[in-house]
């Protein structure tokens, strides 16, 4: 659902089409994307219209981004100990 909403907004029977779910299960999972600050709902008339909400994707994003750094490191070292096993002490356990 999120990958359809960053497209365009949508409605709440226009992201429950694709699936196979009722338009009530398709409600409840935007609900739960609503409480984690992921989607934003708008009530125009009896139409429910669902738009991404970037900050908290943004949020998320920026702490990735540190773990990213932390396992690029690690990565580095293992292609490097995986080309030159001989230059690097066997384990002691």
């Amino acid at each position: 659902m999120l990958e359809r909403l960053a497209e365009r907004e949508l409605t709440v029977s226009e992201l429950a089409a694709p699936y196979r779910m009722s338009l009530a299960a398709a409600s409840k999972h935007i609900q739960t994307l609503e409480r984690a600050g992921l989607v934003k709902r708008t009530v125009r008339g009896r139409i429910h219209y669902c738009r991404i909400d970037p900050r908290q994707l943004e949020r998320a994003d920026d702490w990735l981004r540190g773990y990213e750094r932390l396992w690029d490191i690690r990565v580095e070292r293992l292609r490097e100990l995986l080309r030159h096993p001989d230059n690097h002490p066997a384990d002691s356990k």
